[in-house]
């Protein structure tokens, strides 16, 4: 007896669509289960509150600095954005989101929700503008640099190279040893991302922290942002009276500026530097239009110490911090957490947007659990989902090496792929109009058999390619995962009734031999000790039903599949 058919009420908000299809051809699901988008307010794109979040703030930037320079003196992003100028850098900004407007790119520039980190210098050399806020789609930031141990100028030119292929949006150059200042203009030479750098690293090059001065710290600033670099990494927010709040934390500071500043401190018995002279230090990043990103000194560096007292103090000064640099003109980004149990990311996300005003946040991961070094960029990329479906505006990647070593080549493009898979589901989820269509192109190639268009849509079409021609080396109406009479694509695809692999344009044809292998293709499968090189790709293997007779066929199938 069948049970009586109850309707199911699908908990839909008024969230766009992330597709740009709608009717006969588009699917089945609903949409997004994300808040209606609110551009122009306070929650832009923005995932339902469970209960007790903390609720955004009702002040922008422009309640910190409402009267607007005149024409003649307006040097920034931001000032440009209060005078109702639209600059070439909005309009290339809103060029590449697609979704948003050259005014409403403005707009949110000018409440502070959207920063343009865009050097004034660097803009003469390659730098393709982008924009980082919650308006826009999520962006993923790469870490690089040299260390005293690992690495060279050459090697940093060509991961950066390396992570700007693989979609990193934003490239920091982390060095702290080799030839700094080479290696940092070689960077931003060949950069055509915006190029971030933790300044506090070179001030210390050749003298002890506690030698630190004032003058240093503002020469070091001036240099770098001569140099073209886009946005400083300054950890201002971290005072001398948070530092009895880490006394008993598990795993103390991790912040390497964080930990220098700290140690600068109890030395001279004097409050942190960069917090005393916050309005020097933004004079000097509006002069180039320097976005500031206000580094979390105390971020936590183990589940144990997540969102404790230390964290949130810092934060609130770090609100602090954002308003003053507002009313200078400079334009923000606030730095969070990096490890995070995944019911305390939503809570995390939502307090940085109250208490600095929607200023765009800028996270490391978060790492949702401790204990898998070597696959930490898996673990922080499941935390960076939900940092960014709660309102992160940029993610910075975790590789396999993370707290074990320098990240290598292919550690960059393993992290750079695990936070582009977050930052895209997140941008789906949230219902940003567009986000879904490439997803949706390769469903219509994948349910049309169509191998070729499937794996040119692939975000990684070499390894696409190589996996897929492991096994089989031609393209035909299944894979061997099922073999031909277990394809439940191509027998939804015979059924008549059904439109699944029927689109229009998607008709593969017949079988045909794959394309012979690239010389890449041939290194990832070598490397996993699968090519074999003596195998005739013209040649379809005896599995094959569609060639074979079918009870030969089923006998290799399953000879294939217990081996």
């Amino acid at each position: 007896m069948m049970r009586e058919e109850q309707n199911i009420e699908l908990p839909l908000r008024g969230a766009l669509n992330p597709s740009s299809q709608s009717g006969a051809g588009a699917g089945t699901t609903p949409g997004s289960f994300a808040d209606r988008p609110d551009l122009g307010g306070p929650r832009s794109f923005c995932s339902p509150d469970t209960p007790n979040m903390p609720q955004p703030s009702d002040r922008t930037a422009w309640d910190f600095n409402p009267a607007p320079r005149p024409s003649g003196q307006a040097v920034t992003q931001l000032e440009q954005a209060r005078l109702g100028v639209i600059t070439k850098e909005m309009r290339r900004v809103a060029e590449r989101e697609g979704h948003l407007t050259p005014e409403q790119v403005r707009d949110e520039v000018a409440a502070g929700r959207l920063s343009i980190p865009a050097n004034r210098v660097h803009l003469g050399y390659r730098l393709d503008p982008t924009g980082i806020g919650r308006a826009t789609k999520t962006k993923i930031n790469a870490n690089m640099g040299a260390s005293p141990i690992s690495s060279s100028t050459e090697e940093e030119v060509d991961k950066l190279k390396w992570a700007e292929r693989w979609g990193a949006d934003t490239v920091m150059d982390l060095s702290t040893g080799g030839d700094l200042d080479r290696c940092r203009e070689a960077i931003v030479n060949n950069a055509t991302v915006p190029i971030g750098t933790v300044p506090i690293y070179s001030m210390i090059i050749g003298r002890k922290i506690e030698e630190l001065t004032p003058e240093v710290i503002l020469e070091q600033l001036e240099h770098q942002a001569r140099q073209g670099v886009d946005y400083f990494t300054i950890h201002a927010g971290l005072l001398r009276e948070h530092l009895p709040l880490v006394k008993n934390r598990l795993i103390g500071i991790v912040s390497r500026g964080g930990s220098l500043l700290a140690k600068w401190m109890l030395q001279h018995g004097r409050q942190n530097p960069m917090y005393e002279y916050w309005d020097e230090i933004c004079d000097i990043l509006r002069t180039y239009d320097v976005t500031v990103s206000i580094g979390d000194g105390l971020r936590p560096g183990g589940l144990a110490d997540a969102t404790d007292a230390a964290q949130l103090a810092e934060l609130r000064t770090l609100g602090e911090l954002t308003e003053r640099a507002w009313s200078k003109g400079v334009q923000v980004i606030i730095e969070g957490p990096g490890h995070v149990p995944f019911d305390q990311i939503e809570y995390n996300m939502k307090l940085q947007r109250q208490l600095c005003h929607g200023a765009p946040f800028y996270v490391l991961g978060p790492l949702v659990t401790d204990m898998f070094p070597g696959y930490d960029h898996i673990t922080s990329s499941i935390g960076a989902t939900a940092a960014a479906y709660h309102g992160a505006a940029m993610l910075c990647y975790v590789t396999p090496k993370e707290h074990l070593g320098l990240p290598k080549r292919e550690d960059v493009k393993q992290g750079c792929i695990a936070y582009k898979i977050a930052a895209h589901a997140a941008d789906v989820a949230l219902g940003i109009p567009g986000a879904r269509d490439r997803d949706d192109e390769l469903t219509r190639a994948r349910a049309a058999l169509n191998w070729e268009r499937h794996i040119e849509l692939a975000f990684d079409p070499d390894l696409a390619r190589a996996y897929h021609d492991e096994d089989l080396a031609v393209d035909t109406d299944f894979c061997a995962m099922c073999g031909h009479d277990w394809c439940a694509v191509r027998i939804s695809k015979e059924i008549a009734e059904f439109d699944s692999g029927k689109a229009e344009g998607f008709d593969p044809g017949g079988p045909k031999r794959s394309p012979e292998l690239t010389p890449e293709q041939r290194e990832i499968l070598a490397a996993r000790g699968h090519l074999d090189p003596t195998r005739e790709r013209d040649q379809k293997p005896g599995c094959h039903s569609d060639t074979a007779d079918p009870e030969e066929a089923r006998k290799l199938q399953s000879e294939i599949h217990s081996a």
